[in-house]
Protein backbone atom coordinates (compact mmCIF):
# COMPACT_ATOMS: atom_id res chain seq x y z
CA UNK A 1 0.00 0.00 0.00
CA UNK A 2 1.65 3.17 -1.23
CA UNK A 3 2.36 6.02 1.75
CA UNK A 4 0.39 9.04 1.83
CA UNK A 5 3.07 11.91 1.30
CA UNK A 6 0.89 14.46 0.44
CA UNK A 7 2.18 17.94 1.64
CA UNK A 8 0.21 20.54 4.03
CA UNK A 9 -1.54 23.36 1.49
CA UNK A 10 -0.92 26.73 1.58
CA UNK A 11 -4.06 27.27 3.66
CA UNK A 12 -3.03 24.50 6.54
CA UNK A 13 0.90 25.91 6.76
CA UNK A 14 -0.65 29.44 7.64
CA UNK A 15 -3.40 27.91 9.70
CA UNK A 16 -0.65 26.04 11.67
CA UNK A 17 1.91 29.32 11.78
CA UNK A 18 -1.17 31.77 12.98
CA UNK A 19 -1.81 28.89 15.98
CA UNK A 20 1.92 28.77 16.89
CA UNK A 21 2.02 32.48 17.36
CA UNK A 22 -1.13 32.59 19.45
CA UNK A 23 -0.01 30.56 21.57
CA UNK A 24 3.21 32.30 21.96
CA UNK A 25 1.64 35.28 22.79
CA UNK A 26 -0.74 33.95 25.61
CA UNK A 27 2.19 32.10 26.79
CA UNK A 28 4.34 35.34 27.34
CA UNK A 29 1.36 37.23 27.87
CA UNK A 30 2.47 39.10 30.55
CA UNK A 31 5.91 39.41 29.77
CA UNK A 32 5.08 41.27 26.40
CA UNK A 33 2.68 43.06 28.12
CA UNK A 34 5.54 44.67 30.46
CA UNK A 35 7.86 45.22 27.42
CA UNK A 36 5.03 47.62 26.03
CA UNK A 37 4.94 49.62 29.21
CA UNK A 38 8.39 49.69 29.04
CA UNK A 39 8.57 51.18 25.90
CA UNK A 40 5.89 53.62 26.22
CA UNK A 41 7.56 54.66 29.48
CA UNK A 42 10.52 55.12 27.71
CA UNK A 43 9.09 56.78 24.54
CA UNK A 44 7.09 59.18 27.03
CA UNK A 45 10.10 59.90 28.66
CA UNK A 46 12.05 60.73 25.68
CA UNK A 47 9.41 63.35 24.62
CA UNK A 48 8.80 65.05 27.86
CA UNK A 49 12.74 65.15 28.44
CA UNK A 50 12.90 67.36 24.49
CA UNK A 51 9.48 69.08 25.39
CA UNK A 52 9.82 70.24 29.11
CA UNK A 53 14.05 70.83 29.09
CA UNK A 54 15.84 70.09 25.73
CA UNK A 55 13.85 72.95 23.68
CA UNK A 56 13.67 75.24 26.40
CA UNK A 57 16.98 74.98 27.29
CA UNK A 58 18.01 75.31 23.27
CA UNK A 59 15.70 78.33 23.80
CA UNK A 60 17.78 79.78 26.44
CA UNK A 61 20.80 78.93 25.14
CA UNK A 62 20.12 80.86 21.57
CA UNK A 63 18.62 84.09 23.61
CA UNK A 64 22.93 83.86 25.63
CA UNK A 65 24.28 83.62 22.74
CA UNK A 66 22.69 86.57 20.59
CA UNK A 67 24.32 89.47 22.90
CA UNK A 68 27.77 87.38 22.30
CA UNK A 69 27.18 87.23 18.89
CA UNK A 70 26.89 90.92 18.77
CA UNK A 71 30.03 92.02 20.33
CA UNK A 72 31.68 89.37 18.16
CA UNK A 73 30.44 91.25 14.97
CA UNK A 74 31.60 94.56 16.37
CA UNK A 75 34.99 93.13 16.69
CA UNK A 76 34.70 93.29 21.08
CA UNK A 77 36.28 89.72 21.19
CA UNK A 78 37.37 90.10 24.71
CA UNK A 79 33.86 90.56 25.31
CA UNK A 80 32.42 88.18 23.42
CA UNK A 81 34.26 85.20 24.94
CA UNK A 82 34.38 86.43 28.11
CA UNK A 83 31.06 88.68 28.75
CA UNK A 84 31.35 92.00 30.58
CA UNK A 85 28.91 91.04 33.63
CA UNK A 86 26.03 91.91 31.82
CA UNK A 87 26.00 89.44 29.01
CA UNK A 88 27.62 86.06 29.22
CA UNK A 89 30.27 85.81 26.70
CA UNK A 90 30.79 82.71 25.02
CA UNK A 91 33.05 80.58 27.17
CA UNK A 92 30.10 80.93 30.14
CA UNK A 93 27.95 79.62 27.58
CA UNK A 94 29.52 76.48 26.16
CA UNK A 95 30.09 75.84 30.21
CA UNK A 96 26.44 76.14 30.88
CA UNK A 97 24.98 75.12 27.94
CA UNK A 98 27.26 72.45 26.01
CA UNK A 99 26.24 71.96 22.44
CA UNK A 100 22.54 73.10 23.52
CA UNK A 101 24.09 76.35 22.55
CA UNK A 102 24.87 75.10 18.84
CA UNK A 103 28.43 74.13 17.70
CA UNK A 104 28.98 77.81 16.71
CA UNK A 105 29.50 78.36 20.18
CA UNK A 106 32.95 76.57 19.58
CA UNK A 107 33.78 78.18 16.17
CA UNK A 108 32.97 81.78 17.46
CA UNK A 109 35.53 80.89 21.02
CA UNK A 110 38.08 79.78 18.93
CA UNK A 111 37.88 83.06 16.60
CA UNK A 112 37.73 85.20 19.47
CA UNK A 113 40.82 82.93 20.98
CA UNK A 114 42.66 83.36 17.87
CA UNK A 115 42.07 87.07 17.76
CA UNK A 116 43.61 87.67 21.35
CA UNK A 117 46.24 85.41 21.26
CA UNK A 118 45.60 82.68 22.97
CA UNK A 119 46.26 79.91 20.11
CA UNK A 120 46.26 76.90 22.29
CA UNK A 121 42.98 78.05 23.51
CA UNK A 122 41.75 78.74 19.79
CA UNK A 123 42.93 75.44 18.66
CA UNK A 124 41.34 73.73 21.14
CA UNK A 125 37.91 75.21 20.84
CA UNK A 126 38.17 74.73 16.66
CA UNK A 127 38.85 71.40 17.20
CA UNK A 128 35.30 70.78 18.74
CA UNK A 129 33.35 72.63 16.08
CA UNK A 130 31.92 70.46 13.74
CA UNK A 131 29.60 71.17 10.87
CA UNK A 132 27.75 70.45 7.68
CA UNK A 133 28.14 74.04 6.46
CA UNK A 134 31.43 73.02 3.95
CA UNK A 135 32.02 77.51 3.99
CA UNK A 136 31.96 77.68 7.57
CA UNK A 137 34.25 73.83 8.47
CA UNK A 138 36.55 75.45 5.97
CA UNK A 139 36.93 78.72 8.02
CA UNK A 140 37.75 76.85 11.53
CA UNK A 141 40.03 74.54 9.17
CA UNK A 142 41.84 77.31 8.34
CA UNK A 143 41.68 79.09 11.40
CA UNK A 144 43.22 76.02 13.63
CA UNK A 145 45.89 76.40 10.55
CA UNK A 146 46.83 80.59 11.78
CA UNK A 147 47.10 79.15 15.18
CA UNK A 148 49.14 76.92 14.41
CA UNK A 149 51.01 79.13 12.58
CA UNK A 150 51.24 81.97 15.21
CA UNK A 151 52.92 78.91 17.14
CA UNK A 152 55.26 78.29 14.94
CA UNK A 153 54.12 74.84 14.39
CA UNK A 154 54.22 75.07 10.18
CA UNK A 155 53.39 71.45 9.69
CA UNK A 156 50.68 71.20 11.65
CA UNK A 157 49.77 74.72 10.08
CA UNK A 158 50.28 73.36 6.88
CA UNK A 159 48.42 70.17 7.37
CA UNK A 160 45.38 72.57 8.26
CA UNK A 161 45.51 75.33 5.56
CA UNK A 162 45.41 72.08 3.25
CA UNK A 163 42.48 70.23 4.86
CA UNK A 164 41.00 73.67 4.73
CA UNK A 165 41.24 73.69 1.21
CA UNK A 166 40.38 70.54 0.49
CA UNK A 167 36.63 70.97 1.96
CA UNK A 168 35.01 72.43 -1.42
CA UNK A 169 36.05 73.61 -4.71
CA UNK A 170 35.23 77.30 -4.63
CA UNK A 171 36.78 80.56 -4.16
CA UNK A 172 37.24 80.58 -0.31
CA UNK A 173 40.27 77.63 -1.07
CA UNK A 174 42.15 80.16 -2.96
CA UNK A 175 42.62 82.25 0.45
CA UNK A 176 43.96 78.47 1.70
CA UNK A 177 45.95 77.53 -0.65
CA UNK A 178 48.07 80.89 -0.99
CA UNK A 179 48.36 80.18 3.32
CA UNK A 180 49.76 76.89 2.05
CA UNK A 181 51.77 77.97 -0.56
CA UNK A 182 53.61 81.24 2.01
CA UNK A 183 53.61 78.36 4.58
CA UNK A 184 55.42 76.08 2.47
CA UNK A 185 58.29 78.70 1.33
CA UNK A 186 59.07 79.59 4.80
CA UNK A 187 59.46 75.51 5.43
CA UNK A 188 62.19 75.92 2.04
CA UNK A 189 60.11 74.03 -0.18
CA UNK A 190 59.49 76.15 -3.01
CA UNK A 191 58.31 72.91 -5.19
CA UNK A 192 55.31 72.44 -3.31
CA UNK A 193 54.55 76.27 -2.47
CA UNK A 194 54.69 76.46 -6.84
CA UNK A 195 52.11 73.43 -6.93
CA UNK A 196 49.59 75.40 -4.95
CA UNK A 197 50.17 79.09 -6.31
CA UNK A 198 49.77 77.14 -9.63
CA UNK A 199 46.52 75.91 -8.26
CA UNK A 200 45.09 79.10 -7.98
CA UNK A 201 46.16 80.40 -11.69
CA UNK A 202 44.47 77.22 -12.68
CA UNK A 203 41.44 76.69 -11.00
CA UNK A 204 40.45 79.69 -9.01
CA UNK A 205 41.82 82.66 -11.60
CA UNK A 206 38.90 85.18 -10.72
CA UNK A 207 39.52 85.22 -7.43
CA UNK A 208 41.20 88.03 -5.31
CA UNK A 209 44.18 85.77 -4.76
CA UNK A 210 44.10 84.67 -8.65
CA UNK A 211 44.69 88.06 -9.98
CA UNK A 212 47.97 88.53 -7.74
CA UNK A 213 49.35 84.91 -7.95
CA UNK A 214 51.70 85.75 -10.90
CA UNK A 215 54.32 87.20 -8.47
CA UNK A 216 54.36 84.86 -6.26
CA UNK A 217 55.19 82.17 -9.10
CA UNK A 218 57.70 85.11 -10.62
CA UNK A 219 59.08 84.89 -7.08
CA UNK A 220 59.87 81.15 -7.14
CA UNK A 221 60.83 80.82 -10.58
CA UNK A 222 63.74 83.88 -10.02
CA UNK A 223 64.85 81.76 -7.33
CA UNK A 224 65.28 78.42 -8.82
Amino acid sequence: MAKNNQQPTQGEQVATTVSSVEAFFKKNEKVIEWAIIAIIVVVCGILAYNRWYLTPAKAEAQGQMFPAEQKFMAGEFETALNGDGNILGFTQIAEQYGNKAGKSVWLYSGICNLNLGNNEAAIECLKKYKSSDKVMMGRALCCIGDAYANLDNKAEALNYFKKAAAVEDNLYAAAYLLKAGIISEEMGNNAEALKFYQQIKDNYPQSMEGYDIDKYISRINAAE
